[in-house]
């Protein structure tokens, strides 16, 4: 291959920053089906437990991008923005709501309220992968926290 088919040249040293992806979802097999579908470009962790996903958020692990499920079990996908969003406001804009279509009317009403994107399952996958693209190509990360 010549230096004309290699595309752009990096500066020495660098690399291109591989985003981070969380799925929160209730279903085990949705969870892994994200995971599988995009780990070959992106860095997907995947969490059937929203309580798990809370601790991960705001104690300074970082998301590009987190899916997560409305209807869950233990805590909705809205509880979980909210409290996000008490504590780390810049992540709680990264969620993407994604839903079976079933959603209570007072969830409905509430995801109409935050400036969230909502998608509808099944998921076409090429439409998820862009989206990342667009929302990590002209971000740098952030600094991690250290957990002490």
């Amino acid at each position: 291959m010549s230096d004309a088919d290699a595309g752009p040249r990096r500066a020495s040293g660098t690399s291109r920053r591989i985003a981070r992806v969380l799925v929160i979802d209730d279903e085990t097999l949705i969870g892994e089906l994200l995971r599988q579908a995009l780990s070959d470009e992106f860095e997907v962790t995947a969490t059937t437990d929203p309580i798990e996903a809370l601790g991960w958020l705001t104690w300074g692990d970082w998301y590009d991008v987190i899916f997560c499920d409305v209807m869950m079990p233990t805590m909705n996908g809205l509880e979980l923005r909210d409290r996000v969003a008490d504590v780390r406001p810049d992540l709680a804009i990264r969620i993407v709501f994604v839903t079976g279509g079933i959603v209570l009317e007072h969830l409905r009403r509430r995801m109409a309220e935050v400036p969230n994107t909502v998608l509808e399952k099944p998921f076409d996958f090429a439409s998820l992968r862009e989206m990342i693209r667009r929302r990590t190509s002209s971000r740098p990360p952030p600094r991690r926290t250290a957990r002490v």
